[in-house]
């Protein structure tokens, strides 16, 4: 590469940046921004009116059809992008990590669990669905687990017994399954209906986004699981878990760090889409895609168009450069 390319290269991935800390911000910072106008409250007087950068401006980049401002809604719609998109790829990024991971280090016969664990886990289960405190049960299971950890690592290690879990062949079926449905099908399915909590578009969209960082980890932990770093790890004693979460899983993990970009620029873009389309959220929630579902409503607002399409494209395209940086350097 030419040194005038690789300059306009570098020069692009620092735009990039700054454009990803600027949306950030503006995400961040909404609520407390001296916008002239609050988001979702219509200007009557000026609907689907331009920009008029007059002396003493109203709308400085003009309302939508609906007599919003543009500048508030693209402003609360970064807030969206770092309230929803950004959980939602990090926690997709995590589970499909956790899940890859555990399926190519231990295949189909590494993990056991005791006859007594089989039953705990339909008890469990039975309890969860029964009894009307949901959350709080899950949450007293949780400490449990997390104590008969605790105290497993202190106590010698047993002979394994039980039924092995053909965790391998479970995780390739479900992923056969996610993927043999459009994932935008399986957004609509779930969410249409009655409008959303942005916890549950979260849970939604990790549904459907962590599969591919698992296939990701899956096949890279198939590799890892051979190094002779690992073989010695295991020669010495260590228990498998720790051989899986200190000493392979990092190391499988690393072409995460040049997808996890990608993976989130798809889930703006699909939060986007619901959002155009006027599925699972509310008509009055501020959105890029709900910014940009007006323009059926007047499809001559190309103010509209340049503020809230922009504002998605760079953000795309910022994302794009750093993936791509990332994977330059991995």
């Amino acid at each position: 590469m030419s040194q005038s390319a690789c300059r306009s290269t570098h020069t692009g991935f620092w735009l990039g940046i700054g454009w990803l800390l600027l949306v950030l911000a503006s995400g961040l910072a909404a609520p407390w921004l001296p916008v002239s106008f609050p988001p979702a409250v219509p200007d009557l007087l000026h609907m689907a009116e331009a920009p008029a950068w007059a002396d003493s401006p109203v709308h400085w980049l003009g309302t939508d059809p609906q007599g919003r401002d543009v500048l508030t809604e693209l402003l609360y719609g970064a807030r969206q992008v770092v309230s929803i998109s950004l959980p939602a790829a990090a926690l997709a990024t995590l589970v499909g990590a956790l899940a890859g991971g555990a399926a190519g280090f231990w295949g189909n016969s590494g993990v056991r669990i005791p006859w007594a664990g089989w039953l705990a886990v339909v008890a469990a289960c039975w309890w969860w669905l029964a009894l009307p405190g949901r959350w709080t049960v899950s949450l007293s299971l949780i400490c449990m687990a997390g104590l008969a950890w605790w105290m497993s690592r202190r106590l010698p290690p047993a002979k394994p017994s039980g039924w092995p879990i053909p965790f391998d062949s479970l995780f390739l079926g479900i992923l056969t399954l996610l993927g043999a449905v459009p994932r935008l099908l399986i957004v609509l399915v779930f969410a249409a209906g009655p409008a959303l909590e942005t916890s549950q578009i979260v849970a939604l969209l990790v549904l459907v986004a962590w599969p591919e960082p698992a296939r990701q980890v899956r096949a890279q932990m198939l590799r890892v699981r051979e190094l002779p770093f690992v073989e010695a790890a295991r020669a010495a004693g260590l228990p498998g878990m720790r051989v899986w979460y200190r000493h392979a899983l990092p190391h499988a993990c690393q072409p995460l760090l040049a997808t996890a970009p990608l993976s989130l620029a798809g889930l703006i873009g699909l939060e986007s889409t619901l959002a155009f389309l006027g599925v699972g959220r509310p008509p009055d929630v501020p959105s890029w895609g709900n910014l940009l579902g007006t323009l059926q409503q007047e499809p001559g607002a190309w103010w509209v168009l340049a503020s809230a399409g922009g504002a998605l494209v760079l953000t795309l395209v910022a994302l794009q450069q750093l993936g791509r940086q990332l994977l330059k350097r991995t």
